[in-house]
């Protein structure tokens, strides 16, 4: 067992440690992503749009199908730009951020326009947007994006880039996706001719808060007292919001009219103490997947309106998201300080480890059915953790433990079979047709093969024989007699296993069981009788349905005796069998016997009825002294389980009256009671005889009210 145990820790290790390595971080990311959809499905967003310290103005779809914007190219909507963003910055907008690049200016093209350039035509085009741009650079309320390549930076014109005093006032709008192209993490800053340089997203975050960003000699980032958690150098784990309405959103179109109808109240009631982007919220164009994918709503502009009415309701629901959502988020997870905390490697790999060994237990401890259960079970409850604890803001790994812990429970449920309870097979299948079921799992379950031995025990004895099996078999031919057998033993076998016994042996049409060995069982006797009971039920049902017991209906007889008795293997040093003795078995035996001259099915003794419990209704049957015996033994026959029926308890109170007169030596009124239910009663009927004989012959007085029989 130690070398089982063995082989499962070290599958556990493998496992655990393997998917916490670097190939596997796309497990990690894919966690985030099932996080926050579960999170957002379970709890909803805690915070209201409204309380978001970022906007957004979109260029979306409606302001492209929006006189001045409709059918122009976007170039040309610098000067609205200008205008909606003078507008923003006078109702209180704490920044502006671009996430947009205007790398082209109309002024500067040298495409033919008649005589002259279209530069030419259109010089001053641009004034009243680069006015908007200086305008705010000044007071410290514009960044314009740039797009940072190895090479050359995508970089707005040289006009605006002089408007907003250059470098100071532009930043990176690069953004890291994983390998599997999702965004999940955005950059922290640059390094631009050798110094550090915000991102755009950090940069915003800092001018709104009125504090540059910190970075001591480690790397670590401190913003406004905010110490940023980094679990990837340089990067900010991105917490999204579920669904569409987290952050708000403005359309260009909507604003530049609010701007024509000098509205600036409100301009004041949307931005002012916000942090405003403005960028792209298109069909097909800057569109992201993000860890936001299982967790997106239904898209449009999303705010207050001014003056244009929405044109549509709402657009698609998308896996994927615009790119200013992921600058947008950042900023908002560095104001409110709740970036997602993620763990290291370390313990991440612990953590694999630890589920995977519980996988592994389970494998080892459980059947495979019961194990992937007891695995399924653990993944909600895992799950549930780590939804819960994510909501708060810390990421645990959900996908590369249950994947690791997964994968160690195949594995370890193959080895058991190939290895491990290959041993304990082909013993069970060796010993299956000749011990009892409990027999076998006691003996594997000890890991030593049977021996000679045994203990003394408290058990019940079954021995139940069909009641003119002889006469009945003359009609048959040798095979039909074996099939039929078969077939009531097999049933028979069946009902005793279902109650927890174990059958000892046959001998021809007898079935010898035992109940509360070898397995310990404190309520042997209610299961021996039950058994019992039902065994007569199946017996009536075959005489009716099965032939030739539909043609010739038998009877059985069942005795039951509890006692102690020495249980174990017993017989020779190269052949023994798991059987009982003693003096309860032969007991058992005798009452089977008796049955005979009661007319009864079942015959009970005392001391089987005072350890079933009040589960049963019981009738006294007499004292009787069986051959072999000195001392009388008081007898019982169960009439049912629960309840009796009305005529049983007719029975039982004639019975028990005819009882008490023959037991008073009153045996004509014995006899007159037995009597009244003789005709549907045979063990009345039987008794009433017995009376009637004493009354033509009455006993002397040394006559006790014991029955004594001579035979088996």
């Amino acid at each position: 067992m130690c070398r089982h145990i063995l082989v499962a820790v070290i599958l556990a290790l493998v496992a655990g440690i393997g998917v916490a390595t670097p190939p596997f971080d796309v497990l990690r990311g894919l966690s985030l992503d099932v996080l926050t959809g579960l999170r957002w499905q379970i709890f909803g967003n805690e915070r209201p749009p409204d309380a978001s310290p970022v906007v957004v103005v979109a260029l979306d779809e409606e302001t492209y199908r929006t006189p001045p914007f409709q059918g122009t190219p976007n170039v040309t909507w610098t000067r609205e730009i200008g205008r909606v963003l003078t507008a923003i910055v006078e109702g209180g907008a704490s920044v502006v951020g671009f996430d947009i690049v205007f790398p082209v200016s109309l002024e500067q093209s040298e495409m033919p326009f008649g005589e002259e350039t279209l530069g030419a035509r259109v010089r001053g085009f641009e004034r009243d947007y680069l006015r908007a741009l200086a305008g705010a650079a000044r007071e410290g309320k514009v960044v314009l994006g740039q797009v940072q390549h190895s090479a050359h930076p995508i970089q707005p014109s040289p006009g605006q880039r002089i408007a907003v005093g250059q470098q100071r006032n532009i930043r990176a709008l690069n953004a890291y996706s994983d390998a599997d192209d999702v965004i999940r993490r955005m950059p922290l800053s640059f390094t631009v001719d050798g110094a550090r340089t915000p991102s755009m997203a950090l940069e915003l975050a800092a001018r709104a808060q009125r504090e540059a960003p910190a970075w001591n000699d480690a790397g670590d980032l401190t913003l406004a007292g905010y110490r940023v958690p980094q679990p990837f150098a340089n990067t900010l784990t991105l917490n999204f919001d579920g669904g569409a309405d987290g952050i708000p959103t403005y359309s260009l179109a909507d604003l530049r009219a609010c701007a024509d109808k000098n509205d600036k109240d409100f301009f004041k009631r949307a931005f002012a103490g916000k942090v405003v982007i403005l960028g792209t919220l298109l069909d097909v164009e800057d569109r992201r997947l993000t860890s936001k994918r299982f967790a997106t709503g239904a898209e449009s502009a999303r705010a207050p309106r001014c003056v244009l009415q929405p044109t549509t309701a709402s657009g698609p629901v998308r896996e994927s998201i615009s790119g200013v959502y992921a600058h947008a988020t950042a900023v908002s997870n560095l104001m409110r300080r709740e970036a997602v905390v993620e763990i290291g490697r370390p313990a991440l790999a612990a953590i694999n480890v630890a589920l995977a060994l519980l996988a592994a237990g389970a494998a080892l401890s459980f059947s495979p059915a019961r194990a992937t259960l007891a695995w399924a079970a653990g993944a909600v409850v895992w799950t549930g953790v780590a939804t819960a604890l994510f909501r708060g803001g810390l990421a645990l790994p959900l996908v590369s433990p249950l994947l690791a812990s997964l994968a160690v429970l195949a594995i370890t449920v193959g080895y058991r079979f190939m290895v491990a309870d290959k041993d304990k097979r082909l013993l069970r299948q060796s010993f299956a047709l000749y011990l009892a079921p409990a027999v076998i799992d006691r003996m594997l379950a000890s890991s030593k093969p049977p021996e000679l031995g045994g203990e003394a025990r408290t058990v019940t004895i079954y021995f139940s024989d069909v009641a003119g099996f002889s006469s009945f078999s003359e009609h048959m031919q040798p095979h039909e007699i074996v099939a039929l057998m078969n077939d009531y033993l097999s049933a028979m076998t069946d009902i005793i296993e279902q109650e927890g016994g174990f059958v000892d042996k046959y001998i021809g049409d007898a079935i010898v069981a035992v109940f509360g060995a070898p397995a310990e069982d404190a309520g042997h006797a209610a299961s021996a009788v039950r058994a019992a009971l039902r065994c007569q039920a199946k017996l009536q049902e075959m005489n009716a349905t099965v032939e030739p017991f539909r043609s010739r209906p038998v009877g059985q007889r069942i005795g039951l005796n509890s006692g102690e008795v020495l249980v174990g293997n017993i017989g020779s040093r190269r052949r023994f069998n798991y059987t009982v003795m003693g003096d309860a078995v032969n007991l058992a035996s005798r009452l089977e016997g008796a049955n005979k001259y009661f007319k009864t099915p079942i015959m009970a003794s005392e001391a089987t009825v005072e350890l079933t419990g009040p589960g049963f209704v019981w009738r006294e049957l007499d004292w009787i002294r069986v051959k072999g015996r000195d001392r009388p033994v008081r007898i019982f026959e169960p009439l049912a389980e629960g309840e009796a029926s009305p005529d049983q308890t007719l029975w039982n109170t004639a019975y028990k009256d005819g009882l008490e007169r023959w037991r008073a030596r009153d045996f004509a009124g014995a006899a007159a009671c037995f009597g009244r239910t003789a005709e549907a009663d045979p063990p009345a009927a039987s008794f009433q005889q017995r009376a009637l004989a004493l009354v033509r012959q009455p006993p002397g007085d040394g006559w006790e009210p014991v029955n004594t029989l001579d035979g088996k």
